[in-house]
């Protein structure tokens, strides 16, 4: 009888977390490019420096929360297996005398 593998999420929590941060980041990067000062219609200081820095900021978030590995996710490492018995009977049968094979070579 085989074991059922174990899936595991290639995600962990702290992941998700990262990923919402850097999706509000994002929106309030767009928010503010978007709606930044009426009268100068976005070219002043928030819709041309700020919003932009939100935006590279909020990938950068993203980046991180696709490659920041989660320790809750760290796969137990199992016990040491037992060293093998050896027994009189274990190596002669290791070292009998393998059998001619059953073909000819040409």
């Amino acid at each position: 009888m085989t074991p059922k593998p174990v899936f595991h999420f290639a995600f962990g929590p702290r992941n998700y977390r990262l990923m919402w941060l850097g999706l509000a980041l994002l929106a309030v990067g767009f928010i503010t490019m978007m709606f930044g000062d009426k009268e100068n219609y976005g070219e002043d200081f928030v819709g041309i420096t700020l919003g932009p820095l939100l935006l590279i900021a909020g990938f950068g978030v993203e980046f991180a929360a696709i490659m920041v590995r989660d320790q809750t996710l760290a796969v137990p490492t199992s016990a040491p297996l037992a060293a093998p018995n050896f027994t009189a009977e274990t190596v002669a049968a290791a070292n009998a005398p393998v059998a001619a094979p059953a073909y000819k070579r040409l």
